[in-house]
């Protein structure tokens, strides 16, 4: 199925100046020194197209007045076409702020065209764009639903696009606008009348690239497009529109950065292990060097929303020394996006992804330093054996074959060793935690150590009446008598 979107940034002049999400104050865009573009609060002050700036500031003085800027815009539209790049990597530019996607081969992986819609009106509005979203069998046919002020803007079939354009003005066309007033005198005001006239008459009065433009949108001509190519490296920045003291009120530029940066990994078919979030400060004579936020992922995603919690939890913990006034997005390690899972089954408790994804949620949320594995050492006594480390980079959840010495005893071992044994008391003959407890299991002789601080000890398994089940062992001193009664000592809890 073929498939075309169009999407139309109507609001582009005002919004490289005022995002969607920014309405803290009205906002008014110059052309010629004349109101061109103006925001929701700046309409409800009275200010109206066309108003110049005396009037603007006469009505709102403390309206933000903007001179258009063509090299924002442009700029911009590139931003938005690199985050497209993510639902397909055929995309164009179009006229008038308007981008084109060729969808047709990305329906089924995005669900349809209902879901597909909805999830890149998703993507304008984490950019901060409005936009006019349509669909047609053909690009010029999306492009002029797109453009068109009102009416049904998602069309699938040629026969329903035929008659959806045969409604439309003939202003929409480009090379109509010069003979507009023509058309009117002979009474020719939508396409559909259009295209009755006699086309070589047509043709030599209004030129060739008119009829080219109508066949190309009833799929009568082959249209041709330059495809935009994502950079062999990414790197992306957003100059601020005021000063942010808040590290938390960041997120919504770190998330329009991210939506370019999935865009951009879908296109090189690349997945992202590290990133840096570059926190731009003052400049000149008060520069400082950018606050770097640097997340290092222990398995490469290329998706945005696992990305965007973990800047989430670090911009929550941040304390800003200086206001920010520009943020730049680096993906500083790649790597090929992985293959598919071949599993048939999905796992019980979720996949490595997942445990992973937890994990790094958890180190961004308390601290690498409240986050810790396990990393034993070879050594026989459990003191020296039970290390926890920071975690970090890449963990498996399993322990190398050297990490342990050969020969261990089968018996289980506590996941909660205690740092410091803690002496029992001796009650009916038996040690006294709570309750006496009782052995459960033969002893485990651990003597070693003779090479530092000696240790001899017969380790037990001891269930107390509650149940619950402890790691103890008794302490052989060497030299006592056998009337010397053995001290005991609690080391561990079981789970």
């Amino acid at each position: 199925m073929r498939l075309w979107i169009g999407l139309c940034l109507p609001r582009l002049p005002l919004e490289v100046f005022c995002p969607n999400w920014s309405a803290d104050a009205p906002v008014v865009v110059l052309e010629q020194e004349q109101v061109m573009a103006l925001s929701p609060l700046a309409r409800q002050a009275g200010i109206k197209p066309g108003m110049r700036r005396g009037g603007v500031l006469m009505l709102a003085p403390q309206a933000r007045l903007f001179e258009r800027s063509p090299s924002l815009e442009a700029q911009a539209l590139q931003e938005v076409a690199l985050a497209l790049l993510q639902f397909s990597p055929l995309v164009a530019h179009g006229e008038q702020a308007t981008l084109l996607v060729d969808a047709g081969a990305s329906l089924r992986l995005f669900g349809g065209v209902r879901s597909l819609c909805r999830q890149i009106a998703a993507s304008l509005r984490a950019l901060g764009y409005t936009a006019a979203l349509s669909c047609a069998p053909t690009a010029r046919g999306a492009w002029l639903l797109a453009n068109a002020e009102a009416g049904l803007r998602r069309v699938l079939r040629m026969a329903s696009l035929a008659r959806r354009l045969d409604r439309l003005p003939v202003g929409l066309l480009p090379p109509a606008r010069p003979y507009l007033d023509w058309f009117e005198g002979i009474g020719c005001r939508t396409l559909g009348q259009l295209r009755r006239l006699p086309r070589p008459g047509l043709q030599r009065r209004c030129g060739a690239a008119l009829l080219s433009m109508l066949d190309d949108a009833h799929g009568h001509g082959t249209e041709l497009f330059v495809w935009i190519a994502a950079p062999p490296t990414f790197r992306a920045s957003l100059e601020l529109f005021d000063r942010v003291e808040n590290a938390e009120a960041l997120l919504f530029g770190a998330r329009r950065l991210l939506q370019q940066m999935t865009g951009w990994l879908c296109a090189r078919q690349l997945a992202v292990e590290r990133i840096a979030l570059l926190l731009a400060h003052e400049r000149g004579r008060q520069a400082r060097a950018p606050t770097v936020v640097e997340l290092a992922l222990g398995e490469a995603v290329w998706r945005d929303e696992h990305l965007l919690r973990l800047l989430k939890e670090r911009l929550a913990q941040l304390v800003l020394e200086a206001p920010v006034i520009g943020l730049t997005l680096e993906a500083l390690q790649v790597l090929p996006m992985a293959a598919p899972s071949e599993t048939l089954f999905p796992e019980p408790g979720g996949t490595p992804e997942d445990r992973q994804r937890l994990m790094e949620l958890l180190v961004a949320r308390l601290g690498s330093n409240n986050v810790l594995q396990a990393a034993p050492l070879a050594d026989y006594r459990p003191e020296a054996a039970n290390r926890w480390l920071p975690l970090a980079g890449k963990s498996s959840g399993k322990m190398n074959a050297g990490d342990l010495p050969s020969g261990l005893p089968g018996l289980p071992r506590p996941g909660w060793l205690l740092a410091q044994p803690v002496p029992l008391l001796m009650r009916e003959h038996r040690p006294f935690y709570g309750s006496p407890l009782k052995m459960v299991s033969v002893a485990e002789r651990i003597e070693a150590g003779w090479w530092g601080q000696s240790q001899a000890r017969d380790y037990f398994i001891a269930e107390g009446r509650d149940h619950a089940h402890y790691w103890v062992y008794r302490e052989r001193i060497a030299g006592s008598g056998e009337e010397a009664a053995p001290r005991w000592f609690l080391h561990g809890l079981f789970a």
